[in-house]
């Protein structure tokens, strides 16, 4: 070949590169917006505090029958997979810690040292996490002693070696996929699964979600030592036999119709908002269970459903009017979107978009047929 016509062509490093950085600018905006300011994941995370708190029992259970079945081991090693940042990375860690502190003493046993890792996506705002870890240190003054780490890495990946956790916790973060899934046809105007969506659509979502939970529990059995536990939560539907159903008020759905009343005023392109869907599914049971039973490395141990209620997610009480629901349910999909919605579409459409999202919310204040759950999970590895 002709040396000179080489020199114009793109090396296939090059070429790997630049995949490469595409994949990237994907990851890179799959995280929740970082700081502690009005906007961020910190502020505006109470709903997943609330169902931190709905998860409790079941994390107490599986920490105790963790110790026991274990014979009371001198080091334990927990991942939190899914961290994010705030405060709420160290509420199901804090609960572990103080299971096993007061199991200890009743058994009268000396507690383990703990190791804690921390684990999100590259990307993620680990400083505001660990901003928190003097006050987690305080408060577990006297007890277990305690070591935290940070894990970067996508969990659809080995984040630790073999055999060398006792405990996996994460909440609120498989029901994202490790990509948008391929040959998403026909679903213009939507960002994800709706009532008018082809059936291909919803069979392009499930095959990537069993692809790649398969693949999480695969990881996940090569990480742990038998005997050890894994609670998992995240958001899930309640339907079992109409697959494209979902409720009017679902917040994909209002996400979709928020963007197509930017489409229509002109302030973002069709062609901008066919292209974009979320990297997203919510399981009902029995795929869950399914995909469980087929990687076989696991058995479940509890498999609970709660309501899932978004619109009161930043409130203590439900004594709140249509206008603040809907502020606080923007604002809570607004955290955990904003930094893939701003890369492809841009920044200047975030404030706009999102006031439409508050608007749909309050004209869906009535809306009761909800199908959106919350899954909790334990499963233990054989």
């Amino acid at each position: 070949m002709d040396t000179r016509l080489m020199d114009t062509l793109p090396s296939l490093s090059y070429i790997d590169d630049k995949k490469c950085d595409d994949e990237y600018a994907f990851v890179k905006a799959l995280r929740m917006s970082g700081g502690d300011g009005a906007n961020s994941y910190s502020a505006n995370s109470r709903l997943q505090r609330r169902v931190l708190s709905m998860a409790q029992p079941v994390l107490v259970k599986n920490t105790k029958e963790m110790m026991m079945n274990l014979d009371f081991p001198t080091y334990i090693k927990v991942a939190e997979l899914g961290c994010s940042s705030g405060q709420n990375t160290f509420v199901a860690i804090s609960e572990i810690i103080n299971t096993i502190n007061v199991l200890c003493q009743q058994v009268n046993k000396n507690p383990p040292e703990i190791d804690c890792c921390l684990n999100d996506l590259p990307e993620n705002d680990f400083n505001t996490a660990f901003k928190f870890v003097p006050l987690f240190n305080k408060e577990m003054t006297n007890k277990a002693p305690c070591f935290v780490y940070g894990a970067p890495g996508s969990f659809y990946s080995r984040l630790f070696s073999r055999n060398s956790l006792h405990f996996i916790h994460s909440s609120y973060a498989l029901h994202f996929l490790s990509k948008v899934p391929e040959k998403l046809e026909n679903n213009e105007g939507n960002v994800y699964i709706t009532n008018s969506s082809p059936k291909s659509v919803y069979k392009a979502y499930l095959n990537q979600f069993q692809n790649d939970f398969t693949l999480f529990l695969r990881l996940r059995s090569e990480e742990i030592v038998s005997n050890g536990h894994m609670v998992l939560t995240f958001i899930g539907r309640n339907t079992l036999n109409d697959p494209l159903y979902r409720d009017c008020c679902h917040f994909w759905t209002l996400l979709s119709k928020s963007l197509c009343d930017l489409v229509f005023e002109g302030l973002v392109s069709k062609s901008k908002l066919d292209t974009f869907n979320m990297p997203f599914y919510d399981p009902n049971v029995h795929e869950l269970k399914e995909v469980i039973r087929n990687e076989g490395s696991f058995e479940i141990n509890e498999l609970e459903a709660h309501r899932f209620e978004l619109g009161h997610s930043n409130c203590d009480y439900y004594e709140e009017d249509g206008y603040e629901a809907g502020r606080n349910e923007a604002n809570c999909i607004r955290v955990v979107t904003e930094p893939m919605l701003a890369a492809h579409f841009g920044e200047d459409i975030i404030d706009t978009l999102f006031d439409k999202y508050a608007h749909h919310v309050t004209q869906h204040a009535n809306c009761r047929n909800k199908t959106s759950i919350s899954h909790v999970l334990s499963l233990i590895k054989k």
